[in-house]
């Protein structure tokens, strides 16, 4: 299979916004399996709440999911870099996920030492909902 030439974050953030765009379980694993074969680890997790007050739960799941899904190791360095790119994109929702309720699907991916993440939510109430996509990228 072709592999994914070394640019890195590039390439790693497509993967990220890919698995978050998955609707499904079985999806995330056809995702996960296409990127592996070009040297890409990518994990996601699904999430919904009260924005402001579920901030820190979103970054405990993405860590969890990235080390779950063996996107990274259980290192300090690394679990950081997950938790930093995921404030990174809640940071990019936050001006329209203020005082309101999220739900979506955060992907993570990684491609040598570059790790993204990205946070596809719907947020509003009820039906009424604006769809935003917020990206974050480390290197580790």
């Amino acid at each position: 299979m072709e592999t994914v030439k070394d640019s890195g974050s590039k390439d790693a953030a497509k993967a990220a916004i890919k698995i978050a765009l998955t609707s499904n379980r079985q999806d995330e694993k056809r995702v996960q399996t296409v990127f592996r074969e070009k040297g890409i680890t990518c994990s996601a997790v699904d999430y919904g709440g009260e924005f402001i007050s579920s901030v820190m739960k979103i970054v405990e799941r993405a860590v969890v999911s990235a080390k779950r899904e063996q996107v990274i190791n259980d290192t300090h360095r690394e679990e950081g870099a997950v938790a930093g790119a995921t404030r990174e994109a809640l940071t990019q929702v936050m001006p329209k996920a203020l005082g309101l309720n999220v739900g979506g699907k955060i992907g993570i991916a990684r491609f040598n030492d570059h790790i993204s993440v990205a946070t596809f939510f719907g947020i509003g109430l009820l039906h009424l909902n604006e769809i935003s996509i917020g990206l974050g990228h480390r290197v580790i």
